[in-house]
């Protein structure tokens, strides 16, 4: 008996009367039917493509068994690529795209915008809500890394009314100096959440108000009130400067390609005035409040690194006050000694041969008198058995100036 494909078959055959095509194809051996019944062999090889006979013939020299032939490393690796209009997105990079156009008017919703803003647009893309905000403001101002993204950008939108009201900025957004905008909308790649934020809470002349898509978690993390569990240093500074409020949460087939996480959408409005507060001096006692944000205030104060730096702080602020005779300056601008208090900690890590949380020896004097002046402070306040994570904003700035009072600085 032979096949279809003219190979003499050694497997189980298939007796059947059907000759359609679909079965054909989907039978690697098609024989042992009366010689009356069957087609001949010359026309069904010829209605086949010469890729199915060669499978065929394998299959039938191999009994009727057909082996699936696994696509490249490159082929698969090609499939998996995203594009639009031509354009292959990077996850690398941070390129996801809003696909979902209700999503897209929800965020132009939410976002409040009138018809004389400026709008910052940070990671356009291909310009899927740069259309939106166009028709919804003054003008947009979008700030986009990849030049690809950049041509695809001016080619949309050349010819169109919109092409006037449209400015391109390629470069790093961390790096460029933002001009003027009234607000801030931006589907931006998660790795620059942080720094991007603060550089914006910075911008002067102060926006209005930012509209921004974060991951779930550091937005979570924003938004966090004391006693949550993602309630961290990044909660207290942000609040410190705005009102940070949750919007959406956006799931990650909203997207394309679509990330590993799902997405939230926050809104930052900064506060005006900006609370009048040294943020350096701030941020230094919030940062040693959060090493261990669990612990009791007294516990993290009497750790020996933490001591060692605040007294040399402490020591140098002393010595520039008697040889300026003008201490409440420097006790209100001790910004200049952020660097020093930095360098301190690295030098007490290579010298410390004991654990962190060891106090200092009580057989030095000038030590254990700093740290009953801190211990002083602590008590003072009633801080010394509450922990960071359960402070609120006017804990940590009732604890900062009774510090400063006491002449201890952060920075």
């Amino acid at each position: 008996m032979r096949c279809v494909c003219g190979v003499r078959c050694f497997g189980p055959c298939l007796r059947t009367t059907s000759r359609s095509m679909e079965y054909i194809l989907q039978n690697p051996c098609l024989a042992s039917q009366p010689p009356l019944l069957q087609p001949p062999l010359t026309d069904l090889r010829r209605r086949l493509p010469a890729k199915i006979v060669d499978n065929h013939k394998r299959a039938c020299m191999a009994g009727g068994k057909i082996k699936k032939e696994k696509p490249s490393r490159g082929a698969a690796a090609g499939s998996s690529n995203h594009y639009q209009g031509g354009i292959q997105f990077h996850k690398s990079k941070g390129q996801h795209i809003l696909k979902n156009p209700l999503l897209v008017d929800s965020i132009i919703q939410k976002a409040g915008i009138n018809s004389t803003d400026v709008i910052l647009e940070i990671g356009p893309g291909t310009g899927n809500l740069t259309k939106k905000l166009l028709e919804a403001g003054k003008s947009v101002v979008a700030v986009e890394l990849d030049p690809r993204m950049v041509l695809e950008l001016q080619r949309r939108f050349q010819g169109t009314p919109y092409s006037n009201r449209l400015k391109v900025i390629q470069g790093d957004v961390l790096k460029c100096d933002l001009p003027y905008f009234d607000i801030c909308v931006a589907n931006i790649p998660y790795q620059i959440s942080s720094p991007l934020t603060f550089k914006l809470l910075n911008h002067r002349p102060v926006f209005r108000c930012a509209v921004i898509m974060f991951q779930r978690e550091f937005a979570m993390r924003l938004v966090a009130q004391p006693g949550d569990t993602l309630y961290c240093r990044l909660s207290v500074n942000t609040q410190l400067l705005a009102r940070v409020s949750h919007l959406l949460k956006v799931g990650k087939n909203n997207f394309r390609p679509p990330p590993k996480v799902d997405s939230s959408v926050v809104r930052i409005e900064p506060r005006k005035p900006a609370p009048s507060v040294n943020f350096k001096e701030w941020d230094g006692l919030v940062r040693i409040c959060f090493t261990r944000k669990n612990k009791t205030i007294g516990a993290i104060f009497k750790q020996k690194r933490v001591l060692s730096i605040l007294e040399k702080n402490y020591k140098t602020l002393q010595a520039l006050q008697v040889s300026q005779g003008n201490g409440d300056q420097m006790a209100t601008d001790a910004s200049v000694l952020g660097d020093g208090g930095e360098l301190n900690m690295e030098t007490d890590d290579e010298n410390d041969d004991v654990d962190d949380d060891m106090e200092m020896d009580d057989g030095e004097s000038k030590g254990s008198e700093f740290k009953e002046k801190v211990l002083g402070v602590l008590k003072q306040g009633k801080y010394e058995d509450k922990r960071s994570s359960k402070l609120a904003q006017a804990d940590f700035m009732h604890l900062l100036s009774l510090f400063n009072q006491a002449g201890i600085h952060f920075s």
